[in-house]
Formats: C-alpha cells, sequence, structure tokens
C-alpha cells in the first residue's frame, strides 16, 4: 500500500532521497541533472528545495521512500491563486505500480486546498508522463525544441501543461 508524507525536515530523509534521486536520474528521466549525479550534487539539491513557498510530499511503499512531488506555490502578489507541480519521481524498483498517480492526486488535492486553482508544469515531450498528466486534466499548451538536457547529454523537447479548475463561489 502506498502512502504519502509531507516533509518539513530534509534532515531525517535525506539518505533516501539521495538515493531516490541518483536512481532516477541514472535511469535517463529528465530531471535537470546530468549522469553519474554525485551524492554532493543530490544533498546541495535537496538541501534547497524546503520553504515557505515549496511543500515536498513523498511516496512510501513498504516503509520506503519510492516517489516525491513538490507544489511550488507561487509567491509573486498577482498570483496567489498559481502552482507548479515539480519534481514528480518514481523510483525503477517502484515503477508501474501506481506511486506516480497516487502522489500527483494527493498533490492536486492539496494545491486544492491551498486554493492554488492553476497549475503548471513541464515534462520532456516524449516521456511517459505525458499520459499521466492529461489523464489527470492537465492541457498541453506548448512544446519547447530542445528544453532540456537528458542526464545523458541528449537534448529534448519539453511539453507544457497547465490544469485550471476556477472556484465556484
Amino acid at each position: 500500500m502506498i502512502t504519502i508524507k509531507e516533509i518539513t525536515n530534509i534532515t531525517t530523509e535525506q539518505a533516501e532521497l539521495v538515493d531516490l534521486f541518483q536512481e532516477v536520474v541514472a535511469s535517463g528521466a529528465a530531471m535537470n541533472f546530468l549522469h553519474p549525479m554525485s551524492e554532493e550534487t543530490a544533498v546541495k539539491y535537496w538541501n534547497g528545495v524546503l520553504s515557505e513557498h515549496v511543500r515536498l510530499f513523498v511516496a512510501l511503499l513498504d516503509e520506503e521512500i519510492v516517489g516525491t512531488v513538490q507544489l511550488q506555490m507561487s509567491d509573486k502578489e498577482n498570483a496567489p491563486h498559481r502552482a507548479e507541480i515539480a519534481k514528480l519521481m518514481t523510483h525503477p524498483k517502484a515503477q508501474r505500480k501506481g506511486v506516480a498517480r497516487t502522489i500527483l492526486q494527493y498533490v492536486l488535492k492539496v494545491a486544492e486546498e491551498e486554493n492554488r486553482t492553476l497549475l503548471l508544469l513541464d515534462t520532456e515531450k516524449e516521456g511517459p508522463a505525458n499520459a499521466l498528466y492529461q489523464s489527470e486534466g492537465f492541457v498541453l499548451y506548448g512544446e519547447i525544441p530542445a528544453y532540456s538536457q537528458d542526464p545523458f547529454g541528449v537534448f529534448k523537447d519539453g511539453n507544457c501543461y497547465y490544469k485550471y479548475s476556477p472556484q465556484i463561489s
């Protein structure tokens, strides 16, 4: 059974988060980092994630962290309704077990509770996440050529999605 937990202090789960990130990058996922990802790079990344505008959630399977997602809430004065979904990742050994869908659905509920009615995200154009995002109501609004490099240095096109859920008064 997959459970979701919010992380409010990186220290206690840092080793598991580092391992997860290194494994995801090594498996070829476009996460803005190149392979091989050093432990130092992963530690530095995780130590800089949490802030008053970023909430981090992990998926647990058999009490082990097998996935993450971030809700990055806009701090712009004119955009208190907007947030980005970022770093949705699943450990390679836990793929095809519903981890990504479970954690995405969870963070969508959190976004709704936070009154974030416009959600944005980007992903690799040919990546497997596109079907998941579309099935959860995200709308493709643009494609960007050579948006980023995969972990092995190959340029990949990107897809940009939004999900708009206006509040009903």
